[in-house]
């Protein structure tokens, strides 16, 4: 519908409005253009320069690249290598190299090489972008050098020009120099220089010399799974030498021909084919004798390569090395026999000596009998570690967790494992609860598991680990050594120098430094790592002191040399034993390990384990030889070495009572036999004191004793005094003895007095009171002892009266005791005057000394005198004089007990003492 207008003026307006608002919205489109232009352009710039400053930064890198130079390319330059002391001890490289032509190369090692090595070579052009794409994002993801993404090319740049560092900046001058050498270079020239460099086991260099080696042909008789397993050995020459490590070797070999059939060189068919044959099958043993330096010189290149890439056969290296010349030297002698006397050639060991505190190799027993790149029994050989693991695995990490003492209380009793599985001691007995020094020093089983339950198997993994053990997995049995692959010399050694350097482990290495042929300097000595707490790793070596000590490696002990280890043993499993007719009490592996403040050594011996040996167990005798060639390594080069280790602040020294199931401080009265001085961690140490061997104090005395006799009852009583405080405390125990009879004890009651009646005129009662403590019976005072001598009966003659005799009453306070002579050990009341006098009035009467009374009958002259002699005399005579007499010498009165016994004396068959009148035993004595 058209629109309607008033006027043609408006109509006009109108247009104008509509012109105007049509013009402003196409602006809005046109005014947004310049902005993403401008977007575009800002992009464009960095771009530029961002490419500028990349070529830049390219120039000045390639810039700083070597030339490409013939003869470094093409020819190898030789490494020497220095001992400790900065002496030039061997130069190698040049000698084992054949070099052969391209032309000479058979196809199927070139393409074994290719397929492992850099299968597009014919197709790049110094660069492989697919391989380096590959690899750049491992390196982003797992970070940068990861993985390696070089070519044959750029490994020849690597090996002849270039250092081994991981930078960007020597990435890129290898890439830009990879071109070069394919602009100047033939492919087949380029191959022939990388396999004519290439490092193999054994100080070879080259395909041609290994072929030789290894197999002892030339390289166009090279079987098709020859040529791959020398195509796969540079990689990792000594891992994967079919030498000394077969299963690697295989693997690798047939990882090598599944690449060739993968990229078409051969088929599957011939690939697994080739797989089938053994490894072992057409190797040739090596020809080339020993070297004095063969076994650490071989440990020093793998040692190089493994940290920094290089091949120091060909790199033209100074290599300064641990070595020490003297020790080598020594283990050398030993390993030959010429000072130990080995049972046969057959039998191996493998000897590892560090540096306590460096973790510098300073001597490499590879074996015996070995020729150059032979195995190394040292590094190379993985068996079980027996008993020698229970500090690095039990001890070690339960201590470092729970904090156990040296004294730790632990029992050694028929157990099991976790399933139910009986484990055994090696003597099949049981000794009860003892400590763990104890249990280490006799390396008991039980004990050992027991450790390794209550700090659990992670922590243990942990500990392990931290000190060089490589456990992928960890179960029981390996608190006893049952490990499934095993641990090698070199291991075991340099997890042993930690305990010894306070708890810090260093890898043990053979090379300090090494100086390129430009000068530049590269330092490879490891980083010390804290493996353990210092209280851990002293406490540790003292309990393998006392291994050493009076334990199961006590033959190892030498005068004046502090050494701390551990002996260790494996056995054969039913299986074995039924197959090699293995003996009873026969090993498999005998193991010691063991280190002073300077040196850690571990040895090991055994056979190998094949159906070709005629023997492959260690009898009793043969067991002891790693004792035996530990003690004259150390004998020798530890000889003047006195040092020993310093305690940390950390552990405090306590001397502790034996056979308290948690620890106690020996007390005042603790017997010296019973002490134990044991090592505790700060803040855990006891603090009790033992009160076990504590003797309370002893009971005093009875004071005051005095016994009287009561004619008119014919009794008689004896009474005491005692401190009233202490009556509730003690009993008292009284003895009596009649006539010189054996004492008998007659009363034990809260009483202070005794009374006996119905006593024999004439009988003389002796009496001793005892306190006796109420706790302890076997606690009692010294004796407190008197007597009395009862009054003769008189009787009356009808011719003259007799007087009255009126009897004195015998007291205690009578008795002058001063009288008495000092004898020690008797303390008494009776009264040698005394008993005299009593004598005297008796021998009046008695007249003679057999009571014939005539003596006084004789002197009164008359009927009185007779009347009285014979019937005084005879009276007392016959009853004092035969009495008394019939015991010996005379009427003497029997005498009381030595008053410091706190029970009756004893002769010497154990039965209570006669009391001997006048003399062997009498009063006073």
């Amino acid at each position: 519908m058209s629109e309607q207008y008033n006027s043609r003026e408006e109509r006009k307006r109108l247009q104008t409005q509509k012109k105007t608002k049509t013009k402003s919205k196409k602006k809005d489109p046109k005014n947004s253009a310049p902005l993403w232009k401008k977007i575009l352009l800002i992009l464009l710039a960095i771009g530029i320069v961002g490419m500028v400053a990349g070529g830049i930064t390219f120039a000045v890198i390639v810039s700083g690249a070597p030339s490409l130079d013939e003869q470094k390319l093409k020819d190898s330059f030789s490494s020497k290598i220095y001992d400790v002391n900065g002496d030039e001890i061997t130069e190698f490289g040049q000698v084992k190299r054949t070099y052969v032509p391209y032309e000479d190369i058979p196809k199927a090692l070139e393409e074994a090489v290719l397929a492992t090595e850099d299968a597009r070579f014919y197709e790049h052009h110094g660069v492989d972008i697919i391989r380096l794409g590959g690899a750049l994002v491992a390196n982003i993801q797992e970070g940068f050098g990861a993985e390696g993404g070089s070519t044959i090319t750029q490994q020849v740049i690597k090996n002849s020009l270039l250092t081994t560092d991981k930078t960007i900046s020597r990435k890129v001058q290898e890439v830009w120099l990879a071109f070069q050498l394919e602009q100047k270079y033939s492919k087949q020239e380029i191959l022939e220089m990388y396999l004519n460099k290439i490092y193999f086991p054994g100080n070879i260099y080259g395909v041609a010399k290994a072929a030789d080696s290894f197999y002892g042909k030339d390289l166009s008789k090279l079987e098709l799974h020859e040529a791959a397993m020398i195509a796969g050995m540079p990689q990792s020459p000594n891992n994967y030498n079919p030498r000394t490590n077969p299963e690697s070797a295989e693997k690798r070999r047939n990882i090598v021909l599944s690449l060739m059939a993968k990229h078409g060189f051969i088929s599957e068919a011939e690939a697994n084919e080739a797989k089938k044959v053994p490894i072992q099958s057409t190797l040739v043993k090596p020809t080339e004798k020993a070297n004095p330096y063969h076994a650490f010189v071989g440990e020093v290149i793998q040692e190089i390569k493994e940290k920094t890439d290089i091949d120091a056969g060909s790199a033209g290296l100074q290599i300064y090395t641990t070595l020490d010349p003297k020790a080598q030297e020594t283990v050398d002698d030993v390993l030959n026999g010429d000072v130990i006397s080995f049972p046969d050639d057959e039998l191996q060991a493998g000897i590892s000596l560090i540096d306590t505190k460096t973790g510098e190799i300073r001597a490499i027993g590879g074996g015996r009998n070995q020729p150059v790149g032979g195995y190394n029994y040292a590094t190379d050989t993985r068996r079980q570690p027996g008993s020698t693991i229970k500090p690095v695995l039990d001890y070690g990490p339960v201590i470092e967790h729970e904090k156990w003492s040296t004294y730790k209380q632990i029992v050694d009793e028929p157990y099991t494992y976790s399933d139910g599985t009986p484990i055994n001691n090696w003597d099949r007995s049981y000794m009860g609860q003892m400590s763990i020094r104890q249990a280490l020093a006799q390396s008991r089983n039980i004990p050992a598991l027991k450790a390794l339950q209550e700090v659990g198997l992670e922590k243990a993994q942990a500990f392990a680990q931290g000190l060089g053990i490589p456990l992928d997995e960890i179960y029981e049995p390996y608190a006893v050594g049952g490990f499934t692959s095993g641990v090698s010399p070199m291991q075991m050694a340099g997890a042993f120098s930690a305990f010894g350097n306070n708890g810090i482990f260093i890898e043990p290495h053979t090379v300090k430094k090494i100086i390129l042929s430009d000068g530049t300097e590269i330092n490879l000595t490891p980083e010390p790592k804290a493996a353990m707490s210092d209280y851990t790793a002293f406490m540790i070596t003292d309990m393998m002191k006392s291994v050493v000590q009076y334990g199961t490696g006590a033959s190892v002990n030498i005068p004046g040399i502090n050494i701390a280890g551990k002996t260790g043993t494996t056995n054969f499993d039913a299986k074995q034993k039924a197959a090699y007719n293995v003996p009873s009490g026969a090993a498999k592996d005998a193991w010691f390990v063991g280190y002073n403040p300077t040196y850690t050594a571990a040895v090991w011996t055994g056979y190998n384990i094949s159906k070709e040996s005629e023997k492959v167990y260690l009898n009793s005798s043969d067991q002891k030889l790693a004792r035996a060639i530990f003690k004259k390594i150390f004998s020798e080069i530890a000889a003047d070495d006195d040092s020993d280790f310093e305690q940390p602040d950390s552990v405090v020294k306590k001397a502790v009572e034996m056979g308290s199931s948690d620890a106690v401080l020996a007390g005042n009265n603790t017997p010296s036999n019973r002490i134990a001085y044991e090592y505790f961690v700060k803040g855990s140490e006891p603090s009790k004191v033992s009160k076990k061997y504590d003797k309370p104090a002893k009971p005093a005395k009875p004071a005051k004793l005095s016994v009287n006799y009561d004619q008119a009852s014919n009794s008689v009583s004896v009474n005491w005094n005692y401190d009233e405080g202490a009556l509730g405390s003690v009993s008292f125990e009284v003895s009596q003895s009649v006539d010189g009879g054996q004492y008998q004890v007659v009363s034990n009651s809260k009483n202070r007095s005794y009374q006996i009646a119905d006593v024999t005129p004439g009988a003389t009662y002796s009496f001793q009171v005892v306190a006796v403590s109420d706790e302890d019976s076997g606690n009692r005072s010294n004796a407190a002892a008197t007597k009395i001598q009862i009054p003769g009966a008189v009787e009356e003659e009808p011719e003259i009266e007799e007087p009255e005799i009126e009897e004195p009453e015998i007291e205690e306070s009578e008795i002058e005791e001063p009288e008495i002579p000092d004898i020690p050990g008797l303390e008494g009341n009776e009264d040698n005057d005394d008993t005299k006098n009593e004598q005297q009035n008796n021998d009046q009467g008695n007249g003679d000394s057999t009571g014939n009374g005539n003596n006084n009958g004789n002197n009164n002259g008359n009927n009185n005198g007779n009347n009285n002699g014979n019937n005084n005399g005879n009276n007392n005579g016959n009853n004092n004089g035969n009495n008394n007499g019939n015991s010996g010498d005379g009427a003497t009165t029997p005498t009381s007990p030595p008053a410091e016994t706190s029970t009756p004396p004893q002769n010497s068959s154990g039965k209570e003492e006669d009391i001997q009148p006048n003399g062997d035993n009498g009063e006073g004595e």
